[in-house]
């Protein structure tokens, strides 16, 4: 890598690792709000759906914005907008206080994907490894979040821990400030060297978007919307349900560990530490997906990684139950194959999108990961208040599956 990609992977590593430190953090204080505030998983799971869903929708005016005011510009408001967010959670007095928090915090960091993934894309030479190291910054924070945040609990009232977490994203603003670089070192626009004009009227709007939509941007539109089905709908509950099968293999450990009248005794959960490993685990599933960008097509690597998806959703519970080993390994595969699908996933949307509006075509894309993507979490939650975990997981197939079959056809089409 020049100096360049240096400056530009530096920069997104960063903003990405922060922006899922926040993300995969709510799961491990959702296992708090649910005794704190007497809740149940259906209420908490819409108002992660809220937060969520605006993390996914807001994708697609971010990338608008993006190809408008440029990636720097986004990325610095999104992380002081997180770290704000955070520090409003902290506040909330109930149920609804966390919506609104977490519905800021949605809005705020919706414009990273698309202000970074346009970043790599047009500004990185090196672009698979560009997306591998992005992907392994963003693991960092997806496990370091939960990791950071159950030690965290250990020892502070939830918040305070919410409040201390919201101070990396706005020293991190301070970054944003100063770092320079050429954001399109590694394209060439089709009109001599600028990118395409931005749309500033809805004629316009619906224009641009006629001209993205071609059938294979379609497919992996929809393909997308699928796999954030699965990755909210199985990441948002599972420190929960780690918690019951751990229980069932283990059992209690704190009783034998900690005095039962300590805050530990109260607070510790290895539920949320192996929830943290998992994700770990997706640091090298992100490296590997990257590297595999640049040995094979992006599409036909998607093919292979929502079966797995689907292999593993079908074998976790029947594996987490067979005991301590059996819950480990699944576990573990399940965090792995879920992230190196990440690379792959952004490859392919660059394969199939417009160079001058790649911010646009991201947009639209997240706004399929993560906004179409959020109500897995109100599905989960849902089907675990009235049914059972098996029916969830098989739910979850059900998603990747058909995810798997549309990237055959998206291959096939070529």
């Amino acid at each position: 890598m020049d100096d360049n990609d240096r400056s530009i992977v530096g920069f997104v590593m960063v903003g990405h690792a922060m922006v899922h430190t926040y993300e995969l953090s709510i799961p491990i204080l959702m296992t708090i709000w649910l005794l704190e505030f007497s809740s149940t998983e259906a209420v908490l799971g819409v108002a992660a759906a809220i937060g969520y869903g605006l993390f996914g929708i807001g994708a697609l005016p971010g990338g608008l914005l993006v190809d408008r005011f440029g990636a720097r510009a986004l990325i610095t408001a999104c992380l002081a907008g997180m770290g704000l967010s955070f520090m409003a959670l902290s506040l909330a007095p109930g149920v609804v206080g966390v919506a609104v928090a977490l519905a800021l915090w949605g809005a705020t960091a919706s414009v990273y994907h698309p202000a970074g993934l346009t970043l790599i894309s047009n500004g990185v030479e090196e672009r698979g490894r560009g997306f591998a190291y992005h992907g392994m910054a963003g693991n960092v924070g997806i496990a370091g979040g939960p990791l950071l945040t159950a030690v965290l609990l250990l020892a502070f009232d939830w918040r305070l821990v919410a409040a201390g977490l919201a101070i990396p994203a706005l020293v991190a603003t301070g970054v944003g400030m100063t770092i320079e670089f050429d954001p399109t070192a590694a394209v060439e626009f089709a009109d001599g060297g600028h990118q395409r004009r931005i749309p500033t009227s809805l004629a316009e709007f619906v224009s641009e978007t006629r001209r993205l939509f071609s059938f294979g941007f379609l497919l992996v539109f929809v393909i997308v919307a699928f796999n954030g089905l699965y990755y909210r709908g199985v990441l948002t509950f599972l420190p929960d349900l780690l918690g019951d099968f751990l229980t069932a293999a283990i059992g209690d450990v704190r009783p034998g560990v900690f005095d039962p009248d300590s805050r530990l005794a109260t607070e510790f959960d290895v539920s949320r530490y192996l929830y943290a490993g998992l994700l770990t685990v997706g640091i090298g599933g992100q490296y590997l997906g990257g590297r595999l960008t640049d040995a094979i097509e992006p599409d036909r690597g998607l093919v292979g990684m929502l079966t797995a998806l689907t292999v593993i959703a079908l074998l976790f519970v029947p594996a987490a139950r067979a005991g301590l080993w059996g819950l480990l390994l699944v576990s573990f595969v399940l965090g792995f194959v879920l992230f190196a699908m990440q690379p792959l996933t952004q490859a392919t949307i660059a394969k199939y999108s417009l160079v001058g509006s790649r911010g646009f075509s991201f947009g639209y894309t997240y706004l399929a990961i993560f906004g179409i993507g959020a109500l897995g979490a109100a599905i989960v939650g849902t089907v675990l208040t009235y049914a059972s975990v098996s029916v969830v997981f098989v739910v979850l197939a059900g998603f990747s599956a058909i995810g798997a079959v549309l990237a055959v056809s998206l291959v096939s089409g070529q």
